[in-house]
């Protein structure tokens, strides 16, 4: 990897559904789980994850949940699915925004702060780090981080109309353009 400051470390920055885990689609919209027992690990995620760590990567899961708001969904089941990830997967933290967009928070993405809030915790140059996520609110908030972003593209109007760096079919693809980028791969 190139040279950085050596208290600070880059980071991929992750939205969960979609881009950790599998959405389900209701009346044409993707939603997070709603039981543990639906919760599915995309194919190739655990093993871009150990790639990008073993390149010095903090990986870190940004997530809106406003379904917890919402009362769509319980505190205790957000809890349950960000502690199987956990247990599963090579990751330095989650963080979630339980708000929903009424609220204007600074957690909620588009807003960087998750981002920001990473970046001092665990000392992350956020220059140096990329947002994967699958929503345009996603890669806008790794954008007003200032990191680099990539679009899980599902193909939809949502996707056409997000600005990115790159677009990718997968977390895997992602992984692997951004072990380019920083000379890893």
């Amino acid at each position: 990897m190139g040279s950085y400051d050596a208290l600070k470390r880059p980071a991929v920055f992750l939205d969960r559904d979609g881009v950790i885990n599998r959405v389900f689609l209701r009346r044409g919209t993707p939603h997070p789980p709603s039981t543990l027992a639906e919760l599915e690990i995309l194919p190739g995620v655990p093993e871009a994850l150990n790639a990008l760590r073993a390149c010095g990567y903090s990986l870190v899961v940004v997530t809106n949940q406003p379904d917890v708001a919402r009362g769509n969904a319980s505190r205790a089941l957000v809890d349950a699915i960000h502690a199987r990830l956990a247990a599963a997967l090579p990751l330095d933290a989650i963080l979630c925004c339980f708000h929903d967009s009424a609220a204007a928070c600074t957690c909620r993405k588009p807003q960087p702060g998750l981002l920001l809030q990473a970046a001092r915790e665990l000392d992350i140059e956020l220059s140096l780090s990329f947002m994967v996520g699958d929503r345009w609110c996603d890669v806008e908030a790794g954008r007003r981080a200032g990191c680099r972003s990539l679009l899980v593209d599902r193909g939809d109007d949502e996707a056409a109309a997000a600005a990115c760096d790159f677009r990718v079919g997968s977390l895997p693809e992602a992984a692997r353009i951004i072990m380019r980028r920083s000379g890893a791969a």
